[in-house]
C-alpha cells in the first residue's frame, strides 16, 4: 500500500470512529472549509463545513439511541495532493422509541492535500431507488 493510500485509509478510519462517537466537531475536522456534499437526504447540496455542520447535527439528532456506522468495501486512490474513494456505509441507529432503523448508503468522497492534512473536499451519500414508484431501496444488501 502507497504512504498515500496508508494516509487516506487513516483520514476515513478516524472519520469513521468520529461518527461512531456522535462526535461532530471531530467529524467536521475530516473536511476542507470550501466542501461541497451531496447527502441522501434534505437538500440537493450543501457548500461549506459550516453548512454540513448543521447538517451532520440534525442526522446525529435523528437517531438519539446507539449509532451504527461502518465502513465497507474501501477503495481509495491518490497522487500528488489529490485522492478519491468509494465504499458502502452501513449506518443508522436507534430513535426515541428503541426502534433500530439501518441502512446501506454508497459513499463517493474526494480529498485534498491542504496544509499537509488529508481532508474531505466532496461527500456523496446515496441510496438506490425504484424509478417506477420512486421509493428508496432501503433493504438492499451488499
Amino acid at each position: 500500500m502507497s504512504t498515500i493510500n496508508s494516509e487516506l485509509k487513516a483520514l476515513t478510519t478516524s472519520w469513521e470512529a468520529a461518527n461512531k462517537a456522535r462526535d461532530v466537531d471531530a467529524i467536521l475536522g475530516h473536511y476542507a472549509e470550501d466542501l461541497v456534499a451531496f447527502d441522501a437526504i434534505l437538500q440537493l447540496q450543501f457548500k461549506g463545513r459550516e453548512v454540513y455542520k448543521a447538517h451532520w447535527k440534525n442526522c446525529l439528532e435523528m437517531c438519539q439511541g446507539p449509532m451504527t456506522f461502518e465502513v465497507h468495501q474501501l477503495q481509495q486512490w491518490g497522487e500528488g495532493d489529490v485522492g478519491f474513494g468509494h465504499f458502502l456505509c452501513h449506518c443508522g441507529g436507534t430513535d426515541n422509541e428503541g426502534n433500530t432503523h439501518n441502512c446501506w448508503m454508497r459513499v463517493t468522497q474526494g480529498y485534498r492535500r491542504i496544509g499537509g492534512q488529508w481532508r474531505i473536499v466532496h461527500d456523496h451519500f446515496s441510496a438506490p431507488f425504484d424509478p417506477e414508484s420512486g421509493q428508496a431501496l432501503f433493504e438492499l444488501q451488499p
